[in-house]
């Protein structure tokens, strides 16, 4: 499987106005969930193709990655396209994956960090993790040790385990001054997004 998101809807679900589709958003993500790919495209694809953003994701889970259809790049693309531009989280980060491998466009390091910046703001650990990752790289010009120290501090604050270690090695090579930079915009991104963070215990 590829190395893209694929969380149950429950962790993804976004919210799609109700229309008298012949599918079911709910329905698609059971069978989904179940491998019952088939009646997970049939409940999707009027849908998808009509915009809604939670089918749209689904469809391109099953394209990126040969689930219960031919692998398909370009469909994997399009289907993350419509739910990522409505702002799905976890469309915009698999937007990233694709961007970044080359998988469907052209190889893009560029629109890669654009889509793991906004998946990264609305709460997306794994984007938030590639991106201090991105700019922890000390032999590219974009390395800098605050934003990666950032990024790595909340993905843990949000629970990512495997963000602990790298807030940790990236903290080793900063001053006190970067850190205490860093702290703050950590504590500024809380106190923008603070219903993110409702439910940890930091």
């Amino acid at each position: 499987m590829r190395r893209t998101s694929a969380l149950p809807v429950t962790a993804s679900l976004v919210l799609y106005a109700t229309f008298a589709w012949s599918g079911d958003v709910d329905k698609g993500w059971n069978a989904y969930n179940s491998v019952d790919y088939a009646t997970a495209k049939a409940e999707w694809q009027e849908l998808a193709d009509s915009g809604n953003a939670s089918a749209a994701y689904g469809l391109g889970l099953m394209y990126g990655n040969g689930f219960g259809v031919d692998m398909d790049d370009a469909l994997a693309i399009k289907y993350y396209g419509i739910a990522a531009e409505q702002g799905h989280a976890d469309a915009q980060f698999n937007m990233a994956v694709m961007y970044q491998n080359g998988w469907g466009v052209p190889q893009d390091e560029t629109k890669a960090n654009e889509w793991y910046q906004l998946a990264a703001e609305q709460g997306n650990t794994e984007a938030q993790v590639s991106l201090g990752r991105y700019y922890a790289l000390d032999f590219l010009d974009s390395y800098d040790p605050v934003k990666a120290y950032k990024w790595f501090s909340i993905a843990h604050k949000l629970g990512d385990v495997n963000a602990t270690d790298k807030r940790d090695f990236i903290a080793s090579r900063m001053t006190p001054e970067q850190i205490a930079e860093a702290n703050g915009l950590v504590d500024a991104f809380v106190t923008r997004n603070r219903p993110l963070f409702a439910e940890q215990d930091y």
